[in-house]
């Protein structure tokens, strides 16, 4: 529900490789955003449709604190790919080729690298079954579930299955059934990586909240941090997505994560959609 239910909401809808946003500008006002507007803007039949929705809010220590949730209304502490398609947009706003966001995981570098590539340090990973989190202590390398996977913590929980070939996993089936399993209290985004080649990985994606999503941030720096950890290639790898190809270095400040963005289009709800919402 929207508070005041007179003023309108705008929103831009944008994509990184096919994952998908809508972005709702507030630095300068406008309605609060609650679930019942998330949830029911995330519906793709009656909606808009979205993997996650993005808040902009003032912040004075950067150019702008983002918020995310995820389609099914739950919150989401990041979302990589949203936060470079908003860099982009604040980069074209401002003229600037550098902008910082605020965000869970802290204050978010974000650069313009030229060719319409955008690029931000997503921070350090949570290598600590606690932060992650886990619900008791395992080897986070070695996890104790069939398939031999790997959790990471970008802010988000991931757990990563290295497999012959990610082509033939059944996405849907062991993506729903993971992203439940018991080990991750909080849920967990689940992704399916074959290598192939030595620096560059095929991976699918199961997101929380979400279902299976044509690419993810978070989830392809988690796989590049796992698979460096593994020794399976080294700490800068390119990553064969459903919905395109991004770039992941994790350099001692951070994890890089480089690619293209798109604003599709920009709207606004009508106030007989927010109606239904009361």
């Amino acid at each position: 529900m929207v508070r005041d239910s007179e003023t309108s909401v705008h929103f831009m809808k944008m994509h990184g490789l096919g994952n998908d946003f809508v972005v709702i500008d507030r630095r300068h006002g406008g309605p609060q955003v609650t679930a019942a507007l998330v949830h029911a803007a995330g519906n793709r039949h009656r909606g808009v449709g979205f993997d996650q929705l993005a808040i902009i809010e003032n912040d004075a220590g950067s150019d702008g604190r983002l918020v995310f949730f995820n389609s099914d209304g739950s919150p989401s502490a990041t979302c990589g790919n949203a936060t470079r398609c908003i860099a982009r947009h604040l980069m074209d706003e401002t003229g600037k080729s550098e902008v910082h966001l605020r965000t869970e995981r802290g204050l978010l570098t974000a650069l313009d690298v030229g060719d319409g590539l955008t690029s931000v340090n997503m921070g350090a990973p949570i290598l600590n079954w606690r932060a992650i989190p886990l619900a008791q202590e395992v080897d986070i390398d070695h996890l104790p579930i069939d398939g031999d996977p790997i959790a990471t913590g970008m802010g988000n929980p991931h757990c990563t299955f290295f497999v012959e070939n990610a082509e033939e996993v059944d996405l849907e089936g062991r993506g729903s059934e993971m992203e439940y399993h018991e080990l991750f209290p909080k849920r967990t985004n689940v992704q399916f990586a074959s290598v192939t080649a030595p620096d560059r990985l095929r991976m699918r994606v199961w997101e929380r909240g979400v279902g299976v999503t044509q690419a993810s941030g978070s989830s392809s720096c988690a796989v590049a941090v796992a698979a460096a950890r593994r020794g399976i290639t080294g700490r800068r790898v390119v990553i064969d997505l459903d919905g395109g190809v991004i770039e992941v270095e994790w350099r001692e400040d951070g994890v890089w994560m480089t690619g293209p963005t798109s604003h599709v289009f920009s709207g606004t709800f009508t106030q007989a959609f927010l109606d239904t919402l009361k």
